[in-house]
């Protein structure tokens, strides 16, 4: 059976127009609808990954598979993939002439059909309104195991193909007509850890799924289906009028970056480690293509690849919009498909942007972090004054354990930080770009689980120099209360943030282990596999500096003394690298100050100690 035999197919063409304020308020109503969403599916959720880190998303998309809006709570690497979700989920059913009915849910998670990755499981309702598939309401969250070969759904590193990173659900309906599929619910059940926690968030999911198809419908039925669709043409047009807009700013021309990741340093394949990110940008009018050639072959038994649909398109969408629509010039953008009409990405099949089946793509952020920074640092040479320095990439670390006979399992992100921007510095210890997500409390972390934080603090002695200095990374140490393990997926070990303009490289990141057994330390990779723990042993995470913007010596000297008041540096380092003299009165010399930028006595802002 096809979906024709079901479903009436989408009315063709645009319909007739109507008026400006009727679009503001449906699309002002989808936006809600969005919103609502996202509040009910985080306060509904019982994991901390969802409830706290706020790592979900939730979307209306049209019959087209084009989004119409997002909830603000959403992660980028959530809410954005939503439509290549629906148009994997379409292309399987179609190639399984399978249809679409009222009273479905489908479970989607495939890498190769739009999803940002295995853990970010989407629950689609297709919604109908007098028989007509309308469109779907989407949601997308990350669980905190999904049954690979080890516990936890972060630091799955030494998977070696796509099969190795857990439970691949392609497009299956969990609900048909309605009806529950017992026999799929249990699968899911028994061959995932820690199972009542998961599937209770996914049971979270498909709820806030159903709100927003209700919600949908319900707009129809207020305003016509008529009215909802040509409102919809208007304003999905209006979002590509604001970007193309905003691309014709810039001078035609073609723009080159490039960058590069850790990989598998402690690897003894090269084809493992020092992978290179490639992009040369076109700007063409008003329209931009980015293309990623030269760019390193995919690792075919590692999971540092990218999804082309759900990981590199979305970090380069995501890039574009904050940079060239950026919110404080512009206000609040609604984020729809519109905005990435005008936006062509050229990825070459078998590469680390654009794998082949098989390969594993779990652990994909290091590298989507990078691609977003490099096409930053391209666009930094026609528009320095938008862009920011380099950005450090977050760790991400699984916790887990099985206590009574029952797994536990955690997941906490470390935060990265940005590298400084014209006329602000960078920000400390959040998350990058196109993740965003937040951090978990340690109140909560320790309430819940065997773990205890020790130490959650900004860097000490590692504030990247610029006249606007780059952000500072975390320091959290965390110590197992009882027997369990962890996994580890992180970067920046080797590469450092880049500065910009004559403002200092950031730091890079780290790891170190504290075994109770042995009573000593040591250093880890960026890159650990599930790995016993005893109690008593402690985990400390080092996290990322972001990278200086301008010459330091044109650092405002009040704000290099505000920075050593802070603790950021020391008055060794404000002489050294800011050229600032700070008395022993902590108050700035100004004279001496002066003397010592006239003289261009400067430390070596570009090359920091490492810390």
């Amino acid at each position: 059976m096809t979906t024709a035999d079901t479903v009436k197919p989408a009315r063709a063409g645009k319909p007739a127009p109507v008026d400006p304020i009727t679009v503001n308020v449906v699309q002002g109503a989808f936006e809600n609808i969005a919103e609502e969403m996202g509040h009910k599916l985080m306060r509904m959720s019982h994991s901390s990954i969802i409830r706290e880190s706020e790592d979900f998303g939730a979307a209306i998309v049209d019959s087209a598979c084009r989004q119409l809006a997002e909830t603000p709570q959403s992660t980028p690497l959530q809410s954005g993939p939503i439509p290549g979700y629906v148009r994997g989920i379409r292309r399987l059913f179609d190639e399984r002439g399978e249809a679409f009915a009222p009273g479905d849910v489908i479970i989607h998670n495939s890498a190769y059909h739009g999803a940002s990755h295995g853990p970010d499981v989407a629950f689609c309702v297709p919604v109908f309104h007098g028989g007509e598939l309308v469109g779907f309401s989407v949601t997308t969250a990350h669980h905190l195991d999904i049954g690979a070969l080890s516990p936890g759904s972060c630091g799955i590193v030494d998977a070696v193909d796509a099969y190795a990173e857990g439970i691949q659900f392609k497009a299956l309906k969990v609900y048909d007509r309605g009806t529950l599929n017992r026999a799929l619910w249990q699968v899911i059940k028994d061959n995932i850890r820690a199972s009542d926690l998961v599937t209770g968030d996914m049971e979270a999911q498909i709820a806030a799924c159903r709100i927003g198809a209700d919600r949908f419908v319900l707009l129809i039925d207020r305003y016509g289906l008529t009215t909802i669709q040509a409102a919809c043409e208007a304003f999905l047009d209006q979002s590509e009028r604001m970007m193309r807009a905003a691309i014709e700013r810039l001078p035609d021309g073609v723009y080159r970056a490039c960058g590069y990741i850790d990989g598998y340093l402690d690897s003894d394949d090269p084809s493992r480690r020092d992978l290179r990110i490639e992009i040369t940008a076109t700007v063409d009018g008003s329209e931009i293509t980015v293309d990623f050639a030269g760019t390193a072959p995919q690792v075919d038994d590692r999971p540092i690849n990218m999804p082309f649909e759900g990981t590199t398109d979305v970090a380069i969408w995501l890039t574009l919009k904050s940079i060239l629509l950026d919110s404080a010039v512009h206000g609040q953008i609604p984020q729809n498909s519109g905005l990435t009409r005008p936006i062509h990405i050229v990825a070459p099949e078998g590469t680390l942007v654009n794998p082949r089946f098989p390969a594993p793509t779990i652990a994909r952020f290091a590298a989507g972090n990078q691609a977003a920074d490099t096409l930053m640092k391209a666009l930094s040479e026609v528009i320095p004054q938008q862009i920011s320095a380099g950005v450090g990439t977050l760790q991400d670390i699984a916790f887990s354990g099985v206590r009574d006979g029952v797994h536990w399992v955690h997941m906490e992100i470390c935060e990265g930080a940005y590298g400084g921007r014209y006329g602000k510095d960078g920000m400390d210890a959040v998350d990058t770009l196109y993740a965003n997500t937040r951090n978990n409390p340690i109140e909560d972390v320790e309430a819940h689980l065997p773990l205890r934080v020790h130490r959650y603090e900004l860097r000490e002695g590692a504030c990247p120099a610029g006249r606007w200095r780059g952000g500072l990374g975390t320091v959290r140490e965390v110590e197992f209360l009882e027997d369990g393990s962890l996994s580890i997926e992180g970067d920046g070990h080797k590469y450092p943030p880049w500065g910009f303009d004559g403002g200092a490289d950031g730091r890079t990141s780290g790891l170190r282990y504290y075994s109770i057994v042995t009573d000593e330390s040591r250093d880890l990779p960026s890159k650990i596999p599930n790995m016993r723990a005893k109690a008593g042993d402690r985990i400390t995470v080092i996290g990322p500096c972001g990278g200086g913007y301008g010459d330091p010596f044109e650092r405002d000297p009040e704000k290099v003394l505000a920075d050593v008041l802070d603790g950021y540096i020391s008055a060794g380092e404000a002489r050294r690298d800011y050229g600032v003299v700070v008395t022993a009165a902590m108050d700035v010399d100004t004279a001496a100050t002066e003397k010592l930028r006239a003289g261009g006595a400067r430390g070596r802002a570009k090359d920091p100690p490492k810390t």
